[in-house]
């Protein structure tokens, strides 16, 4: 019997850690039905059901438990050799790719700046992720680090240096009621329409940036789902909803037609960089350092 592919070893992990087949294969980049015939290809190679299904839920039998128990050390640890062995040939030379959302403020420039001072051999490149996106340029390649708004619950990224915390503001239209007020309580969200994130951000993410309900349970009425800051911005302006941002954000982008008014009663926003756990690199670790220094600095 030929022995199972990597795919089908990766596929039966991450549906072990997720236990439902969709969410698994959403961290893969796969359909369902593609985590589906992975597995049921690496039965047929191990001769035994190793996962029982149901129509939301999976549950792995105890052959399944037995073959996690020795599969998971061992993978993770030729992941890690393999990275390590990578990292050994090439040094801290080539490129570093970082991606950032909405705005590239201050300390991350600065991280940046300190990152190729501290490695001239290192060309260190930034690149703009997608609001709608935050972690998927990170599961594809596409950069080896990104710097994300929280929160972050993805067992397969590793969440380093959290900084920037600050507390939220609620960007509203100049003929809004709330624009001429010095600030608005959490409570009072429930008043109008407030603007989402659309795409394949989780639910989770997405919830946190625009939540449905108040601190105190009243339902908050939801408005458009946007993409990219800059869409959110443009309906704000033009009256469709209010929209959730930090406080340095506002003033990134402070406008004529726009207002940002403070919100109490909400927990502070906040950025973190994050890369894959399997993934992590020299360049990686440096950069991590540069930026918890930047942000110790400041404060």
């Amino acid at each position: 019997m030929s022995n199972p592919e990597i795919r089908e070893l990766e596929a039966f992990l991450a549906l072990a850690d997720e236990l439902h087949f969709g969410r698994a294969g959403e961290r893969l980049y796969l359909s369902q039905s593609r985590i589906s015939q992975l597995l049921r290809a690496l039965e047929s190679r191990i001769g035994g059901r190793l996962v029982d299904r149901t129509s939301r839920r999976a549950r792995l039998t105890p052959l399944g438990e037995q073959l996690h128990a020795g599969l998971r050390p061992a993978f993770d640890a030729i992941v890690t050799t393999i990275g390590e062995v990578r990292e050994a040939a090439r040094g801290l030379g080539g490129v570093f790719r970082v991606g950032f959302q909405g705005t590239a403020n201050d300390a991350f420039l600065r991280a940046v700046a300190a990152f190729r001072d501290a490695h001239p051999e290192c060309a260190a490149e930034i690149a703009e992720i997608p609001l709608s996106d935050p972690f998927g340029a990170v599961h594809r390649g596409e950069v080896d680090a990104a710097v994300v708004l929280t929160p972050v619950r993805d067992d397969a990224l590793v969440v380093g240096p959290v900084f920037s915390t600050r507390p939220l503001t609620l960007a509203v239209s100049d003929r809004h009621p709330y624009a001429r007020r010095d600030g608005v309580d959490a409570e009072e969200l429930a008043d109008g329409p407030l603007i989402g994130v659309a795409g394949a951000a989780p639910e989770y993410w997405r919830l946190a940036q625009a939540p449905v309900v108040t601190p105190g349970g009243r339902a908050i009425p939801s408005g458009p789902a946007v993409s990219s800051l800059q869409e959110g911005l443009a309906l704000v302006r033009t009256g469709r909803g209010a929209m959730l941002l930090c406080h340095p954000t506002a003033d990134y982008y402070g406008t004529h037609a726009v207002v940002f008014v403070p919100v109490t009663g909400l927990p502070d926003s906040s950025l973190a960089l994050v890369w894959h756990r399997h993934h992590e690199t020299a360049r990686t670790r440096g950069f991590a350092r540069a930026l918890a220094d930047v942000a110790e600095a400041a404060g």
